[in-house]
Parts: structure tokens; sequence; C-alpha cells
């Protein structure tokens, strides 16, 4: 298995356009934000009538996996935009670019199944909180599948862009204890 670097700035990617750094928080600041996502009006994810085992809600904009709709949500807290303002400058992006935000807590049980983040949203900016996981990818070739695993530590976070973003999907299996996460996106520009 593939480890984050340690090195908040060492961004050598293991994939085309994946960037990882472990201790990105404190441990401090790890429970100041679980409390804060649990204190967060969470509900069962759902897609397509069917009701996942994980707990999310969305800031910013949202998309409507029942519906297939696209459109505005609550605004983004304040106390979730000094955490976005250290995402983007870790993206290297401007913290105005990432524009959704995205709580999860998985329980025990829950995952994200094989996907790749909808057109709508580009830049893709994760923070991992509580137990760690592997965060698997995988891309077709031919009748097949190329496969890397990333492992994702408690207060580490991560950058999907380009080609990971893009060409690759990914997946985070089920787990056996508590798992919080922030994933920040901003949006797709015009297709030329």
């Amino acid at each position: 298995m593939i480890t984050a670097q340690s090195d908040l700035f060492d961004r050598s990617p293991v994939l085309p356009g994946l960037s990882l750094a472990e201790e990105f928080i404190t441990p401090a600041e790890e429970q100041a934000l679980i409390a804060k996502i649990d204190a967060a009006d969470l509900s069962p994810f759902r897609f397509q009538g069917w009701t996942g085992k994980r707990l999310t809600t969305s800031f910013g904009w949202r998309y409507d996996f029942d519906n297939g709709r696209f459109g505005p949500a609550d605004p983004i807290p304040d106390w979730l935009l000094p955490v976005r303002e250290e995402a983007a400058a870790f993206a290297g992006l401007a913290s105005d670019d990432l524009v959704q935000a995205l709580l999860i807590r998985y329980d025990p049980g829950a995952g994200i199944g094989w996907h790749r983040d909808r057109p709508v949203f580009e830049h893709v900016v994760g923070i991992s909180l509580g137990s760690p996981t592997p965060l698997r990818f995988r891309q077709r070739v031919g009748g097949g599948f190329k496969r890397m695993t990333v492992l994702l530590p408690p207060r580490s976070i991560y950058h999907l862009a380009g080609e990971v973003r893009h060409q690759w999907e990914h997946s985070i299996v089920e787990g056996t204890e508590r798992r919080w996460s922030i994933t920040f996106r901003s949006l797709a520009g015009p297709k030329s």
C-alpha cells in the first residue's frame, strides 16, 4: 500500500494529478472539526431512491442524485472557511474557487462505491478525519483495470486534479470504525 507523503510541501504524485499530505491539521483541530460535523444536519446519502449508510450534508452547491439536479445549497458556514482557505492553499487554488463543501460521517459498514465526481465539479480536495482508510483508484485498461491504493491517515489531505480526477474512478471500502471527511470542490469551467 502506498502511504501519503509526510512533508506537507512534498506533493510528488503517486498518480498524475494526485497530491497527498499527512498531518494537515493537529489532533485538537481534528476533534473540533469532528464535533462540528456531528453537530451539522447530516442525513443518509440518497441515490435514485436508494439510501446509503453514510451521513452527509452539502454547502455552497449540492447535487441531488435522486433527480439529477444541481443547485445552490446553504452557504459554507463560517467555521469551515479557515479550513477551506488552508485546503485551497494546499491545492494551489484561491479559497473562493472551492465553492462546495461536503461533510460526511462514515459509521461502521459505510463506504463509497466506484465513481468519478460529477463533471460539474473540477478540483476535489478532501480531508480525512477519525480512522485511517484506503482510498482505492482504478482505470479501465483493455478488458480490465489498472489499480492503485493509497492510505488516508487521520488528519491527512488529498487533492484530485487532471488525469486522476477525470480518467480514474475512486472508492472507499466499508470501514469498521467511524470516520469523517470534509470535501471541497471547485466548479468546472465551460467546455470548449
